[in-house]
C-alpha cells in the first residue's frame, strides 16, 4: 500500500478534478469520524463511484498525468495493442472510448501519421457495423482519437469462450462484418487488418469493425502498385498480395481474410497457420495448403462451407469480387439455413442443442459478474446450457450430484455461485429434494434457484417449493425463457467484480 495518508489520497482526488468536491466530502463524512485506514478510505471512495480502480492505482503510484485526455476523463483501460491503448472515458455524463498512441511512437513520424490517418479515415465512416470515430486530437504530447464506446466483447473473446460457433451465428456475424466492409469500400477504404480481435460484439449481438489503422485509401490512378507493407501488422496481407500480384488496396484481400474469420468461427481454429516467424508468414503456401473445413467440422452446412471456400480462393478472380457480393451470398445461406435446406459438407447439419429450442443465438454480456451452478446429469443438456450461458457472460459450474452441489454451500464459507439451476429431467426426485432444501436451509434460502422439469412430471412439479426467488421452467428448454428467469432471480444480487471469481 502507498505511503499516502487517507487525507492526502482525498486531497489528490480533489486536486486532479476526478470528482465533484462536494461529493467527495459527502462520502468522507458518511464514512464517519475516527482514524480510518487508507484501504478503508479507498474502498468507500470506489464503492461510491468517486474513483475507479485505474484512477486509484495511478494516484497511489504518484502519477501526475493520464487522468484526462483533453476534456475526457479516463475511467478504465479496456484494451492495449502494439501501437495504442484504449480507455473507457467520460465527458458530460456520456461514455466514450479514447484511443491513445503509446509514448514510444509519438516521436516516430511514420507511426504517428499512421495513427492519425486511422482517425481521419474513421471520421468518414458512419455505419451500424463500424465503430464510429468522433474526433481526432493531434496533441503533440498525447495524440488521441475519440471513439464510440461499445459495451460487449471482441469476437476473439467469444470464440475463445465458446470454441466452435453454430453456423447460423457465425454467418450472421460475418454478414455484419461484410456489411461494414462494403460501406467502407464505397468510400475507397479497405480495412487491411481483419482478425477476430478487431471485431466487437455489442450487447445486442451486432458485430462492429474497429481499427482501420492499416487501411489504405484506394490509389485509382496507380493500378500497377503491388502490395508493399513494411509494417508487421499487415504482413499477412502483404504476403497474399505479393503472391497473387495485386495492388495493396484490392478489396478482394479483405474478402479472403473475412473468409478466414468465418472459417475460424466455424472450426474454432484459424485456417492460416499462425506463426511469428516473418519468413514463414511470407510463404504463400500458407494461403494454399489450408485444411478443408469439413475435415475439422464434418457436420458443417454445405452453404457455409461454400462461402468459406469461395472467399478464400488463392486465385483472386475465383473469390467473391467484393464484400458486398460476399454479403449477398451470406444472406442467401442464412435463408437456406432457416428453411432447413442447407446441403451438407460431410453429414447433415444439426444444431448443438437440437433437442431444445434455441430461439436466441445472439451473444451478449448480460451475465457478466454472475456465477451460475448447473446441477444436471445429462451431458447433452449440460453442454447446451453451459455454452449458451457462457456466450452471454455467465460463468457456469456444472455438477452432476445434487448432494455434492449442496455441500459446496457450507455455512460461513464464500458462496461458489449466485444462482443454481436444477435439472429434474433425469435426476427426478433427487433434484426436487435438493431444490427444496435450498429453499429451507439457512445457508442457502436466499440463493435463487431455477428448476428445469419435464411438464409430464406432474407429481414432481406439485412437490417443488415455490417462492419469489424460485423459478420453474418446462422442458424442452427455450434459452430465452432461461435467460429471463435468471434475470428475474438475480435482479437484486450484486454482480461480482471481474477477476475475483
Amino acid at each position: 500500500m502507498s505511503s499516502l495518508t487517507p487525507e492526502q489520497f482525498i486531497l489528490r482526488i480533489k486536486d486532479l478534478g476526478l470528482a465533484d468536491i462536494r461529493a467527495v466530502d459527502r462520502v468522507r463524512s458518511e464514512h464517519g469520524a475516527g482514524n480510518h485506514s487508507l484501504a478503508a478510505t479507498i474502498e468507500s471512495m470506489q464503492r461510491a463511484g468517486i474513483v475507479t480502480t485505474l484512477q486509484t492505482e495511478k494516484i497511489l503510484r504518484g502519477d501526475r498525468s493520464g487522468y484526462y485526455y483533453g476534456e475526457y476523463k479516463v475511467l478504465y483501460l479496456i484494451g492495449a495493442g502494439t501501437f495504442a491503448r484504449v480507455y473507457r472515458a467520460s465527458k458530460d455524463d456520456k461514455v466514450f472510448a479514447v484511443k491513445v498512441l503509446r509514448k514510444r511512437f509519438r516521436d516516430e513520424p511514420k507511426e504517428l501519421e499512421q495513427f492519425l490517418r486511422e482517425g481521419r479515415m474513421g471520421l468518414k465512416l458512419r455505419h451500424p457495423n463500424i465503430v464510429s470515430i468522433y474526433d481526432v486530437v493531434p496533441d503533440i504530447r498525447h495524440p488521441f482519437l475519440v471513439m464510440e464506446f461499445v459495451e460487449g466483447q471482441t469476437l476473439r473473446e467469444l470464440v475463445k469462450v465458446r470454441g466452435k460457433l453454430p453456423a447460423d451465428l457465425a454467418l450472421k456475424l460475418i454478414y455484419d462484418v461484410c456489411s461494414g466492409l462494403s460501406h467502407a469500400a464505397q468510400l475507397g477504404i479497405s480495412h487491411r487488418d481483419l482478425k477476430l480481435s478487431n471485431v466487437l460484439i455489442s450487447t445486442d449481438g451486432k458485430a462492429k469493425l474497429v481499427d482501420f489503422g492499416l487501411a489504405a485509401l484506394a490509389d485509382r490512378n496507380n493500378p500497377d502498385v503491388v502490395a508493399d507493407c513494411p509494417n508487421a501488422r499487415a504482413i499477412d496481407y502483404a504476403a497474399l498480395e505479393r503472391g497473387t500480384g495485386v495492388r495493396k488496396d484490392d478489396p478482394r484481400s479483405d474478402v479472403f481474410f473475412a473468409g478466414n474469420m468465418l472459417y475460424h468461427m466455424l472450426a474454432g481454429t484459424p485456417a492460416l497457420i499462425e506463426t511469428r516467424d516473418r519468413l514463414a508468414r511470407l510463404n504463400v503456401n500458407r494461403f494454399i495448403d489450408i485444411t478443408p473445413l469439413p475435415s475439422l467440422v464434418p457436420d458443417v452446412p454445405g452453404v457455409a462451407n461454400q462461402i468459406v471456400q469461395k472467399s478464400m480462393r488463392y486465385n483472386v478472380n475465383e473469390r467473391f469480387q467484393s464484400a458486398g457480393e460476399m454479403q449477398a451470398e451470406i444472406k442467401k445461406a442464412i435463408t437456406l439455413l432457416e428453411r432447413g435446406d442447407v446441403g451438407s459438407a460431410g453429414g447433415d447439419y444439426h444444431q448443438p442443442m437440437a433437442e431444445h429450442h434455441d430461439d436466441d443465438e445472439l451473444p451478449s454480456n448480460e451475465g457478466e459478474g454472475y456465477v451460475v451452478m448447473f446441477v444436471e446429469s445429462k451431458a447433452t443438456l449440460q453442454n447446451a446450457v453451459r455454452d449458451r450461458l457462457k456466450a452471454r457472460g455467465y460463468r457456469v459450474l456444472v455438477i452432476q450430484d445434487p448432494d455434492r452441489a449442496l455441500s459446496r454451500f457450507a455455512a460461513g464459507e464464500e458462496r461458489p455461485a449466485d444462482a443454481v439451476i436444477f435439472g429434474a429431467s433425469d435426476l427426478g426426485s433427487a433434484a426436487i429434494e435438493a431444490h427444496n432444501r435450498f429453499a429451507e436451509e439457512e445457508a442457502t434460502r436466499d440463493i435463487p434457484t431455477v428448476l428445469l422439469i419435464d411438464r409430464k412430471q406432474t407429481h414432481l412439479i406439485a412437490a417443488a417449493t415455490r417462492g419469489p426467488n424460485r423459478k420453474m421452467l418446462g422442458l424442452p428448454l427455450k434459452v430465452r425463457e432461461l435467460r429471463t428467469a435468471l434475470a428475474l432471480v438475480l435482479a437484486d444480487v450484486p454482480r461480482r467484480q471481474i477477476g475475483t471469481f
